[in-house]
């Protein structure tokens, strides 16, 4: 069984609601077609009914079990208009701003989630991350004990036998965070991990990667790495991770034994750590592309509920995907 396949199970088990603001792409109109046809969520589409009807038809592609909600016709706007002017009141927000801003699907859609009116959220088809995370980060905030909201995606190649060996890896930060320092990408390490563990069900190896492999070469950059990787030891000592490291001895088993013998990751990593957003968002771009792997993401970590972005360029079965899992960490919740 796939990975997404099991997740769908998941789902399934306990049916979650999840809203998608971006209603008039044909695309989310798609998807949601398919993901009420397997029956793993229950789908809001925010947005103007008769539009996203027209669409639908226009396409052949039956919504019917979907809920759709025009935001400034629903009973609740006022309301969330006035919990965000209170969210926000002391950043400058007014009444008048407020109203004009719950117009957006997006803001909507996320004051649904914190009122509890729904289970998770995922945009980003349209959207850019800032117009996905901004709302996001302004009205349900990061979780507690959080330092860094970061993004990951979750990688799933075809017969692939390296890594762990069922072709499954989470890429983080691949979404969100440009270039962050020593303590920021331990705290993007940590949270790479858990996610792993939490959609998986699996232990984490964390390969801290980087153009050098235990000194073999030496810059601001690796040392980056490296003080990151004694960053996590101490914060996280449980945790199985290694660094700094290349990629090919991280998920290449005859690489690892020249490279890093002995190491509890090399050869065998899942959860692979970049250091910074040019080479994450490139790496995960070229195995999507070049190496036919489903990717699955941004997925966010940090955020108090389950919020999830989507690449531009994502098609109508990732947000199937994406979905499914925003779904299932709803049910951690």
């Amino acid at each position: 069984m796939k990975f997404i396949d099991t997740i769908k199970e998941k789902a399934k088990s306990q049916i979650k609601t999840i809203i998608l603001p971006e209603a008039t792409d044909i695309r989310v109109i798609k998807a949601t077609e398919q993901i009420l046809k397997e029956g793993f969520a229950s789908i809001i589409l925010l947005g103007e009914k008769e539009k996203i009807l027209k669409i639908a038809k226009e396409n052949n592609v039956d919504i019917t079990n979907a809920t759709i909600i025009n935001p400034i016709e629903s009973p609740n706007f006022n309301d969330y208009v006035k919990e965000f002017y209170e969210l926000r009141k002391l950043k400058g927000m007014t009444l008048a701003k407020a109203e004009a801003m719950m117009k957006d699907t997006v803001y909507f859609g996320m004051m649904m989630v914190k009122a509890k009116d729904a289970d998770g959220l995922v945009s980003g088809a349209i959207h850019s991350t800032a117009d996905t995370l901004r709302p996001a980060l302004q009205i349900l905030k990061t979780a507690p004990n959080t330092k860094l909201v970061s993004a990951f995606f979750l990688m799933d190649l075809p017969d692939c036998n390296l890594g762990d060996k069922d072709g499954l890896f989470v890429f983080s930060d691949c979404g969100l965070n440009s270039n962050p320092n020593a303590e920021e990408l331990s705290e993007i390490a940590i949270a790479s991990a858990k996610s792993y563990e939490q959609l998986t069900s699996k232990k984490a190896k964390v390969a801290m990667l980087s153009y050098s492999t235990y000194g073999s070469a030496k810059s601001e950059s690796t040392n980056k790495v490296i003080e990151a990787t004694n960053l996590i030891r101490e914060k996280q000592p449980e945790l199985v991770i290694d660094g700094e490291m290349q990629l090919d001895a991280a998920i290449v088993p005859e690489v690892a034994s020249s490279k890093a013998p002995g190491s509890q990751v090399a050869g065998q990593a899942n959860t692979l750590i970049f250091p910074n957003l040019d080479a994450g968002n490139i790496g995960y771009k070229l195995v999507q592309r070049l190496g036919k792997a489903e990717a699955y993401g941004p997925l966010c970590q940090g955020i108090s509920r389950p919020v999830n972005d989507l690449s531009r360029g994502c098609s109508s079965s990732d947000i199937v995907g994406v979905v499914a899992i925003t779904a299932v960490q709803a049910q951690m919740q």
